[in-house]
């Protein structure tokens, strides 16, 4: 399944409920940061070697994929709302942070992207 099906499921899914007028860019980033939260508190208090072996858990990992798949659904409808092709700003994202950070020669330090 690629970008747009989910879109397009996700659009139909709300407008069979009516849900659209609520579907704004405002509620819909607000609802994204609910979501991620969501998914950090799960992560919250665990040492780095217990969040690496998280999925091992299958009552945790349910957790996580479910996060994980509210946070995916409201930024591609959030994408869709105002219009952005997500893939194709993730690809220019990627290409402004090669240009930023080009890998480094065996003397420098390495940096890190955002």
């Amino acid at each position: 399944m690629d970008v747009a099906t989910l879109q397009r499921r996700l659009v139909d899914f709300a407008a069979a409920r009516r849900w659209q007028p609520f579907h704004t860019p405002k509620n819909l980033t607000s609802a994204l940061m609910v979501e991620a939260a969501e998914l950090g508190e799960i992560f919250q208090w665990l040492t780095p070697e217990q969040s690496a072996r998280v999925m091992d858990d299958p009552d945790t990992a349910h957790r996580v994929r479910d996060e994980t798949a509210d946070v995916l659904s409201y930024l591609l409808q959030l994408c869709e709302v105002l219009g952005i092709d997500v893939l194709e700003a993730l690809q220019a994202k990627i290409d402004r942070n090669e240009r930023r950070f080009p890998v480094p020669d065996d003397s420098s330090p390495s940096g890190q992207a955002s």
